[in-house]
């Protein structure tokens, strides 16, 4: 059936805006015809869709299928998606959950095969990918690239394991994904020459910008937790064909108010050139990554937007293969009912079980100092403290929160099996009461949580242990809590009611618990991503992230 859609084409190879007829069938584009020279008042803007060049689908808490439902309302209609966080927990399953559900639903993800799976050995996860596993994934056409190359030591002392998952990539045709906080110079260099493409860890410009003339694609983050984008948003007038835009986490109240859509709009507003934005929003990741997404062209498929302005990017229509899958403000896609999988063994815990004694280390060695993680709102990277234990409260030989001077304790539980709780301290939550607890957290998802004392840390724990994995919040008396079935990171429930209770706990841990983080879970579950510096607890200890090593 031959259908035509009319408004003012974005035409982004000739930068130029002008009245159109799009006719296409079968979900190709078919013709594009010119009806004039000046934009017409009144009439919508046509654009490519947007793509989010690097996204975790399960830190959204949604299956892709709900996902994608959520995500088209914005005018997203690809994502370049990492499925390392299912992949930890379910290995092989995982993954090939992933791909079989984002093909119940017209959206375009294009999946890679996760290239650090464990992230490290200093954790425990559920599943290991080596290279053989890795190769035979990269042989899919569903799977577009290497996903984040996160053992950057790994690459730069040239790990048996590690270059032959990167040749495997090469050797496929496909590019190879990466992730290396802070480096730079030489080291940047080699990593680069070991035929890794792109970074989206760059928190500051003059790193991203090291990395950019070095040949390295970077690109713009703006998640739940790490948010990069006005830190780097001024090196897109000159390097807009080398930059990206993506969320990388983005939990799912956070998904019902915006998407990639929201990066255009805020660039336009600092005086950004709205087709090299786009370029950066549109063109590139379809570029880079060969992915099989329209760029309004003929024989394209009929991938495309309706935009109320090129100001707010406020979207009208989605469009998808030809199909409209989002209208004024609402998914028209449905939700697809799917069964979960998970990997969860782990019994209930008790309040002593959390104590952390005076004398930790044997009785010959009563410590004066603790070490203590400092958390960066809008960051994943964290300070490394070290604060006498004067600054703790100490009762019955142990070290316990202090709230007035907002170091709380830090746990993590092993998920996959019976094993010591390693512990530590943190501050800037902010918590005045109760505790939270998450089996989100990266990258192996175990269980990890903060809270103000030991009983509330147990309780918190409990209810995520109950759940077989999820989300909760205590304030010693009244728990909020939800589970989360597929893996212990997602529910296949609709999206836009996990979003309505996601931000009801949000709200709990922050108006009654009285968090000062923008976004208290998503931060929380990276308290654990050690290949993150400075400093981060895993389920086997305190980790050194400069240092590589437990301290």
């Amino acid at each position: 059936m031959k259908s035509t859609v009319s408004g003012n084409l974005v035409d982004l190879p000739s930068r130029t805006i002008f009245p159109a007829h799009i006719s296409f069938e079968n979900g190709i584009i078919t013709a594009i015809d010119k009806t004039g020279d000046a934009p017409l008042p009144g009439q919508p803007y046509i654009t490519p869709g947007f793509v989010d060049a690097h996204v975790h689908i399960e830190s959204s808490m949604l299956i892709p299928s709900e996902f994608a439902r959520l995500a088209v309302v914005h005018g997203t209609v690809a994502t370049v998606s990492d499925p390392h966080e299912i992949a930890n927990v379910n290995g092989l399953e995982g993954v090939e959950y992933m791909i079989e559900n984002g093909k119940q639903v017209p959206f375009k993800f294009s999946f890679g095969a996760p290239s650090c799976v464990p992230a490290t050995v200093f954790e425990t996860a559920g599943a290991t990918l080596d290279a053989a596993a890795v190769t035979a994934l990269l042989q899919r056409p569903e799977v577009r690239y290497l996903s984040e190359m996160m053992n950057f030591p790994g690459v730069l002392h040239k790990d048996p394991e590690v270059m032959q998952k990167i040749a495997a990539a090469h050797a496929a045709g496909k590019p190879v994904d990466g992730h290396a906080p802070g480096l730079r110079g030489d080291a940047a260099q080699q990593y680069i020459d070991a035929g890794i493409s792109t970074d989206h860890e760059c928190f500051t410009a003059e790193e991203a910008l090291d990395k950019l003339q070095r040949g390295m694609k970077i690109l713009i983050r703006e998640g739940s937790a790490a948010r990069n984008f006005e830190a780097l948003i001024g090196l897109l007038p000159e390097w807009y064909e080398q930059l990206m835009f993506c969320s990388d986490d983005k939990h799912p109240d956070s998904l019902v108010l915006g998407h990639i859509n929201q990066l255009c709009a805020r660039a336009v507003a600092k005086g950004m050139d709205v087709f090299q934005v786009l370029q950066v929003a549109c063109v590139n990741p379809v570029l880079h990554y060969k992915l099989p997404v329209g760029l309004l062209r003929i024989g394209d498929p009929a991938d495309f937007l309706l935009l109320e302005n090129l100001t707010e990017f406020k979207v009208q229509e989605t469009w998808i293969d030809g199909q409209k899958v989002a209208a004024h403000g609402r998914s028209m896609l449905a939700s697809v009912p799917w069964h979960s999988i998970n990997q969860f063994d782990c019994q209930p815990i008790r309040v002593e079980d959390l104590s952390y004694p005076v004398n930790k280390w044997g009785d010959e060695e009563n410590f004066e100092q603790v070490y203590v993680i400092e958390a960066l709102d809008g960051q994943l990277i964290t300070n490394k403290l070290v604060k006498p234990i004067t600054d703790l409260v100490v009762k019955e030989g142990a070290l316990h929160a202090s709230v007035p001077n907002d170091i709380l304790k830090l746990v993590v539980v092993n998920r996959y099996n019976a094993a010591p709780i390693a512990k530590s301290f943190i501050r800037n939550f902010g918590l005045k009461k109760g505790a939270l607890a998450s089996s989100v957290a990266h990258d192996s998802h175990n269980i990890v949580a903060v809270g103000v004392d030991d009983e509330s840390l147990c309780r918190a724990i409990n209810l995520v242990i109950d759940a077989t994995g999820g989300i909760a919040a205590t304030d010693g008396w009244t728990d909020q809590a939800m589970a989360l079935p597929v893996a212990g990171l997602m529910t296949n429930q609709d999206g836009y009611q996990v979003a309505a209770r996601y931000e009801q706990i949000d709200r709990f841990t922050k108006e009654v618990l009285g968090s000062t983080l923008g976004s208290p879970f998503m931060t929380l579950s990276f308290m654990a991503l050690l290949v993150i510096p400075h400093l981060k607890l895993s389920d086997k200890g305190l980790f050194d992230g400069d240092s590589f090593s437990f301290v």
